[in-house]
């Protein structure tokens, strides 16, 4: 760590620890409803309720676990400390308190209805006001920087569209095809744009202090990827506007443009082991390279190739709705963006530190588990959405029927979702840990 303001980043990687714990606990619950036939908390947390917690939990996390990546990488890119650390502290508190309230809310029936903005309009501009904040600190902090990085100028611009995009979710429009023709804008330009471009400069600033690679390599890819992502990105926002009524063109845009997100995703694995390998660079820290090669490999499964697998029109309007797409859900986001905050958090904590984590085998038993349970996981899913797309969309049974010969593969996915809680409790402990003697060894 060269920087003293650095150290900003550690609060916000153990609030996103936390939140992380508490969402996997809500998925459980959730998971346990498609189980079990009796729901004891039905007249306190109905699945509607759990569900949503759980999914908003996993973006407050996240966007918290990139917060703290920022102000960790901004000041070694721009090298200089951050503007402000009271307002990153004020930051904190806020979107922390601003989460916790829409949890109570959603508790007590007070929600927006979209799924991932269920957050009431209220809250919905404290987040827009704790976006500015962030922004405000970080540009003040690189308008301090003597040389701009493509690094530096990725991560802004991908911080910049994101709180951009999350305008369109803000306003509520009564025309329910328009309201979700706009609400993708928020949900899918996230994830495929801004959040790319986020996830892109946290990577190649990993790999560019990890394995001593030259910069402009790494910026050259990063330059490629982020093209790609943009490109592929936003006109595959397409692939979602098949069944809202818009014009019979976006078949054609969502599905041909869809078949091309997966290769910057690809890339990112080439150069990863392309970068380890052809510097022949002893790391003493292996572990965050262990997350950044685990997290290149699942993204391009997960966002890559489960999600092309059902997004062309042909197949999606069988699959589309059905446990097919909470599949590739729960697969894209672990490994395009929980396994880079994952990352980023085993790179920087160390560090803050001023410790070592050669041989530390705990975290390696929590990337295991946690990888492994959550491809059984969307595995189970996955067959599940088939079973359910073929008597459902093809035999023409009804919802509630069609769960009956879907509950073994439920079941598969709960007992997953606890090899999942499993692995992220262990991370939690190793860590609340990092520094002190482990037990366990590589």
């Amino acid at each position: 760590m060269k920087y003293e303001t650095q150290k900003i980043a550690y609060q916000y990687f153990v609030a996103a620890t936390l939140l992380f714990g508490l969402q996997v606990i809500f998925g459980l619950i959730t998971g346990a409803k498609y189980v079990w036939d009796y729901d004891p908390l039905i007249n306190f947390i109905p699945f509607n309720t759990s569900r949503a917690i759980h999914m908003n939990l996993l973006v407050i996390w996240l966007l918290i676990g990139f917060m703290g990546g920022t102000y960790y990488l901004v000041p070694e890119e721009a090298e200089t400390d951050i503007y402000s650390p009271r307002l990153a502290a004020i930051q904190l508190y806020c979107f922390v308190a601003i989460g916790v309230a829409a949890i109570i809310g959603y508790l007590a029936g007070w929600s927006w209805g979209m799924p991932f903005l269920e957050q009431p309009t209220v809250l919905k501009f404290g987040i827009v006001i704790v976006a500015l904040i962030f922004l405000f600190n970080i540009f003040m902090t690189m308008m301090k920087t003597k040389k701009w990085t493509v690094i530096q100028g990725v991560l802004l611009g991908g911080l910049v569209m994101l709180a951009l995009l999350f305008l369109f979710g803000v306003f509520f429009v009564r025309n329910l095809s328009t309201q979700y023709y706009w609400w993708w804008w928020v949900i899918h330009l996230w994830v495929e744009g801004a959040w790319e471009l986020v996830a892109g400069a946290i990577i190649a600033f990993i790999l560019l202090k990890l394995t001593g690679v030259d910069r402009e390599l790494v910026e050259k890819w990063l330059y490629v990827e982020v093209g790609l992502v943009l490109f592929t990105g936003i006109a595959g926002t397409g692939h979602h506007y098949y069944w809202i009524g818009t014009p019979k063109y976006w078949f054609w845009v969502g599905g041909i443009f869809s078949a091309l997100e997966p290769l910057p995703i690809l890339f990112m694995v080439i150069d990863t082991l392309r970068d380890v390998r052809e510097k022949r660079i002893e790391i003493e820290n292996r572990i965050p390279l262990y997350w950044a090669v685990g997290s290149a490999v699942m993204h391009f499964l997960g966002a890559g190739v489960w999600g092309f697998a059902h997004t062309l029109p042909q197949i999606n309007k069988w699959t589309h709705g059905t446990q097919v797409t909470a599949s590739h859900g729960h697969f894209a986001f672990f490994g395009a963006y929980v396994m880079i905050n994952l990352t980023m958090i085993y790179f920087a904590v160390p560090r803050i530190r001023g410790v070592s984590l050669k041989g530390h085998g705990r975290s390696l038993v929590a990337l295991r588990l946690m990888v492994f349970s959550i491809f059984f996981m969307v595995l189970a899913l996955g067959i599940a959405g088939v079973v359910q797309s073929y008597l459902q969309r093809i035999l023409g049974m009804d919802y509630l029927t069609t769960q009956d010969y879907m509950k073994l593969w439920y079941a598969v996915m709960w007992v997953s979702g606890w090899g999942v809680v499993t692995g992220v409790f262990i991370y939690i402990v190793d860590f609340f840990s990092m520094g002190k003697p482990s037990k366990i060894t590589a």
